[in-house]
């Protein structure tokens, strides 16, 4: 089987999201997206203890036209939208919510990790939705670390966490609007992996931290994503040090891309449709309740 080779390593760079900083290696000035997948955000921050709950996070804001996905990797998520969805998913989860249509959702640190403090680390990445499945009815899937499926390499010093797609005789639990393989990849010092990709997809493996050499490339470094060409089927490598990562392909959409926003349709006009669906509420409302 041929190696996929990298066609570019892009580093995740800090930017300004309404006053949280967090890491972005896509989109950039070079590239604007790796289709479908449109952006990843890398955030890691502190959360005080006594924080007030209320504050904290993300609040109330729409979506439409595509699927924000989040890995937990540290801490808690709790999620609420306008469609009634109210679930706090800890670490080692993840949480996967088509937009559809529309909806109104936020993004906050639980109650109770407020109450106590720690750390919050996740990878949220935004991927696109095909035109036909664009005005879809939204639907949103919580999973804790429990409802994945984990195995270890053949030198039990990697462990893969597999949320959609196949790899192998293992299968992710998510039905996604679009073929997507995502997992999580866990290696210790000198642990090996050896992932299977499908011909033509498109992929890159982002690493959180950690050092990995990986084959017909060499050194990879933490908060890097590599992009790796749609040549070949497997990527294989080793890391240099303790290592976690993240794994995403798919086949490309190739459909025109409009955004603004939190909004991603195919053409202005249904950009602006959104924003005007959204002002008049026809993506519901999203009243959080507080304890």
């Amino acid at each position: 089987m041929e190696t996929k080779k990298v066609k570019q390593l892009l580093y995740a760079h800090e930017v300004d999201m309404g006053g949280i900083a967090v890491r972005q290696p896509i989109p950039t000035a070079r590239v604007g997206q790796i289709d479908p997948f449109l952006l990843l955000h890398h955030n890691r921050w502190p959360v005080a203890r006594g924080s007030n709950h209320r504050h904290a996070g993300i609040g109330p804001h729409p979506h439409r036209g595509f699927s924000p996905v989040t890995f937990i990797f540290d801490g808690d998520l709790h999620h609420r939208d306008s469609r009634g969805n109210d679930r706090v998913v800890g670490a080692g989860g993840m949480q996967w919510m088509s937009s559809g249509l529309g909806l109104v959702h936020s993004e906050r640190p639980s109650k109770e990790l407020c109450e106590t403090g720690g750390a919050q680390e996740v990878i949220q990445v935004w991927i696109n939705t095909p035109a036909r499945a664009k005005m879809a009815e939204p639907y949103y899937l919580a999973m804790e670390k429990s409802d994945i499926p984990v195995w270890p390499s053949e030198d039990e010093k990697t462990t893969y966490y597999l949320y959609s797609g196949d790899q192998g005789e293992h299968s992710g639990p998510v039905d996604s609007p679009w073929p997507v393989l995502s997992m999580r990849i866990d290696a210790e010092s000198e642990g090996r992996f050896q992932l299977e990709i499908p011909e033509s997809w498109n992929a890159f493996l982002y690493l959180l931290d950690g050092q990995v050499s990986l084959e017909g490339f060499g050194l990879i470094e933490g908060l890097n994503l590599a992009w790796l060409e749609k040549e070949g089927s497997t990527i294989s490598g080793f890391a240099r040090e303790k290592t976690r990562m993240i794994l995403l392909a798919s086949p490309p959409i190739n459909e025109p891309v409009e955004t603004y926003g939190p909004f991603v349709m195919n053409n202005q006009t249904q950009v602006m449709q959104a924003m005007r669906d959204y002002q008049m509420g026809k993506m519901g409302v999203l009243v959080e309740g507080f304890d």
